[in-house]
């Protein structure tokens, strides 16, 4: 065992005699500053650095690094990367989840597969399930993100905040274009790009109207040859 690995091993026997949970302890990696509570379990792959504080009964791992962060209790984080953020107690991180720094995630949030947060704040039980992109945001209290929804926060030049109330429902390929702010139990329709404030209980709706013209890809593959 050499010079690095004997600290390392002695973490690990520490975090194990305090009630933490390993499958393969040889698979983990844990700092010296860290702290993980009782009966949580560290799944192979799972890296833990700088003074990261972890509550106890989480499930974390596999293949999840966690920097500088604040972890609650009850909390599963699955094949994700999280930055200098606080997770709240019984949230849901993963898989493939980046969440950069300076984020707060409230308490019984989930947070899913692809998606990235950065320098945002999520109020309790807030669902981004897939495929989002939300930075420089402020968002209220169980609202619910459809998949392909992205903060336009940067222009080339400067940062601008998108902030969002409670109860907002946000459908699929929503684009804010900040700054916007959008009132308790919002209604933004799928494929709607934000550009103007939407009021509390309101119905949002940005998009081109659909035109159909019969026979015109048959006309548009003879002209061109093709059967």
């Amino acid at each position: 065992m050499n010079d690095y690995s004997a600290p390392l091993q002695a973490k690990r026997e520490q975090l194990l005699e305090a009630g933490v949970l390993m499958m393969d302890p040889a698979a983990v990696y844990v700092e010296d500053e860290v702290t993980v509570g009782a009966g949580t379990l560290l799944l192979p792959g799972t890296i833990l650095r700088g003074r990261t504080v972890i509550g106890e009964n989480c499930l974390i791992g596999p293949q999840v690094m966690l920097t500088d962060c604040t972890v609650g209790d009850g909390c599963t984080v699955n094949a994700s990367q999280c930055e200098e953020s606080t997770i709240e107690k019984d949230c849901q991180i993963g898989p493939y989840t980046h969440i950069r720094p300076h984020c707060v995630v409230g308490e019984g949030s989930k947070i899913g597969a692809f998606v990235q947060l950065k320098n945002c704040n999520l109020g309790r039980g807030t669902k981004m399930a897939h495929l989002t992109y939300v930075g420089d945001s402020d968002v209220g209290e169980s609202c619910n993100f459809g998949c392909g929804t992205i903060t336009c926060n940067y222009d080339g030049f400067k940062k601008y905040r998108t902030t969002i109330g409670s109860n907002v429902f946000v459908g699929c390929n929503t684009n804010f274009v900040p700054p916007v702010t959008v009132g308790d139990g919002a209604f933004i329709a799928a494929a709607t790009t934000v550009t103007q404030d939407i009021p509390e209980d309101a119905l949002a709706i940005g998009r081109a109207r659909q035109e159909v013209r019969e026979g015109w890809a048959a006309e548009n593959r003879r002209l061109k040859g093709k059967k």
